[in-house]
């Protein structure tokens, strides 16, 4: 059982991590000298690197209030699976992680469909960063982990 719950807390943190990255990296839209994100569009030349707040559009400041919030409800999953590790009644399900955990993937899942279907494409040459990728990948890893933690019993 100690394997299983070790690799379920190490797919746990990944899964926070690539959150957080994703939210904060400056790689959502790269194209050229211009990349954009979810708090900032910056511009690079030869002389300086430039840097001007997202727009205020209910669209961005939508992804910017999700991906937030799918951080927040990661962690605090992350923090109720290490209460619930220690308090939880043998044989019980981690009910409570689980339901953060899933609604931590609706959250990511929703930002990054609002991002890909309301980014502007007004760079000729732009495509999708690795932050946007990385919010791809945690979509499904924190759904599975969400599953995981509703099937998974503190062993008797």
């Amino acid at each position: 059982m100690l394997p299983i719950l070790l690799g379920v807390l190490i797919l746990h943190v990944i899964i926070l991590i690539l959150l957080i990255v994703s939210t904060a990296a400056s790689a959502w839209t790269v194209g050229g000298d211009v990349s954009r994100d979810l708090w900032y569009n910056c511009l690079s030349n030869d002389v300086a690197y430039q840097c001007t707040p997202a727009s205020n559009e209910d669209w961005i400041q939508a992804v910017q209030a999700l991906m937030i919030l799918a951080v927040l409800f990661c962690f605090f999953s992350l923090a109720a699976f290490v209460f619930q590790l220690f308090k939880l009644v043998k044989g019980g399900r981690f009910f409570f992680t689980a339901i953060f955990q899933i609604l931590a993937s609706l959250f990511v899942m929703c930002g990054a469909i609002i991002y890909t279907v309301m980014r502007a494409d007004d760079l000729p040459a732009s495509q999708l960063g690795y932050a946007y990728v990385l919010s791809w990948v945690a979509f499904p890893l924190c759904l599975i982990s969400g599953l995981i933690y509703i099937v998974l019993r503190k062993k008797e």
